[in-house]
Formats: C-alpha cells, structure tokens, sequence
C-alpha cells in the first residue's frame, strides 16, 4: 500500500482530548486551525504580556495531570463553547472565550484536580501563535508503522494516540520518518518541510483509557532504538486542504 493519510486530528484545548478531522485546510507557516489554541494555566502561572506561548511545565498536561484523560472534550468552532464528559455524562459546559464560560469550566476544574492545579486554574487563549509544546507554528506527524514496532519492544499494545500527532500515516516503513529531515513531503494539496524528530517525554506514559500511568514509553524508545524520538515536526510551505487517505509523497 501506498503512504497516504491515516487520520487528522487537532487539540483545542492543550492536555485534553483529541477532535477527529475528515478534512482540513492549511495555511503557509501555520498550524491546523485551532489546535492548541487554548490551554489551561496553574493559577501560579502568569502572562505579564498577555496569554502567549510558554513551556508546558506553566500549564496542565497529561504528564503531570494524568487524570485529565478522564474527560471528554468538545469543541464547537462556531460559538467557541467546550463541553467537557466524564464516564460518559457532561460534567461542565462553557464558552472559552466569555468570562463566565470560562469561569464555570475552571470551577470544575479545580474541584476535579485539587492541588494538581497549583491553585485555581485559569483558561488562556493565544490569539497570536498556539500552546503548542514548541514555539513555532510546526505540526506533527506519526507514523503508524513506527508504532508497530515500538509494540514489539514493549510487548504490549500501544495506542498511537498515545503521542498526540497532528497526522498520522499509513503505508510506511517502520521509522522511514526519521530520514525525512530536510526533506519535503506532499499530501493532497500541501507541501511540508521535515525539520525536526519529535523527542517523548513521559505525557506518552499515560493510558489514554484509565488514565492510569502504564507504561514508560522513553524509556522503552531509549532501550530499544538509543533515541527518544517518535514522530516529526513539519512546516507548511504550500497552503491548501488535505483529508483522509491523501496520498504522502517525498518530493
């Protein structure tokens, strides 16, 4: 088979479930739109210049918070309202970018994760980049064939969800990714430029569907391959849409 788009996903809010795309446009230098878009800040955390990027240690996140994969998410794109769902039934509900929305979801929040939040945890937005785990406007591709293969070193299934991708693909050599830096890709409409491996830390640990902490996926990438790396970073150099089963290709 040849290498195509296996799925698309996005993150509105950084630390909280993933949103599945059929399709999505792309713009030059960008990232997917709305992804990471919003993010949850310890109440220790401040923004002297306004919400803008910072590492991930000022915000929840599934290394630290792994009971954060309890919820459920739901983003609407038209009215900017997040649902959050737990074991199933809707547990709070707001609009993140009005004072009150975002006021009623916080105080979930804070009665859901306690201490965890270093005090009452604040909803930001980023209206000039994206809460992404790095600085640039860069997105992210998994190869699925990779995962595979991790599987054969832990022994056990692991869910590729596990690392947050942007794309994940199909059809490809196990770690064929990994030569791509440099390079450039095209799928569907787009031009990516490879420019970086993606290292793991121990956010991956975290079993997506207990939110128990099962596993040590650095560890296991570190014994099994002498590197931390799952996946890649990748700028847009040509703008246009891409949907599911978008043939890859190397340029």
């Amino acid at each position: 088979m040849s290498a195509q788009i296996n799925t698309i996903y996005r993150y509105p809010v950084k630390g909280l479930s993933p949103e599945k795309l059929e399709k999505v446009m792309l713009s030059a230098n960008r990232i997917i739109p709305n992804d990471r878009r919003f993010a949850i800040a310890h109440g220790s955390t401040e923004f002297p210049d306004g919400p803008n990027w910072l590492s991930k240690n000022h915000f929840l996140m599934l290394a630290k918070n792994p009971k954060l994969a309890q919820l459920i998410s739901h983003y609407e794109d038209d009215t900017d309202i997040l649902t959050l769902e737990r074991n199933g039934k809707r547990v709070s509900r707001g609009k993140l970018t009005d004072l009150t929305g975002c006021m009623l979801l916080e105080q979930f929040l804070v009665s859901f994760l306690g201490s965890e939040s270093r005090g009452i945890p604040k909803i930001v937005e980023s209206k000039k980049t994206a809460f992404t785990d790095i600085p640039d406007q860069q997105i992210s591709l998994i190869n699925l064939e990779s995962v595979k293969d991790l599987e054969r070193v832990v022994r056990k299934p692991v869910d590729p969800m596990r690392f947050r991708g942007n794309l994940y693909i199909e059809g490809l050599a196990a770690w064929e990714e990994n030569g791509w830096l440099g390079k450039e890709l095209q799928i569907g409409d787009i031009t990516l430029e490879i420019v970086s491996a993606i290292g793991r830390c121990s956010a991956t640990n975290v079993n997506l569907d207990t939110a128990k902490v099962d596993m040590n996926i650095p560890k296991s990438l570190q014994s099994g391959y002498q590197h931390r790396n799952m996946g890649v970073y990748a700028v847009v150099k040509k703008s246009g849409e891409i949907k599911e089963k978008a043939p890859v290709t190397i340029i």
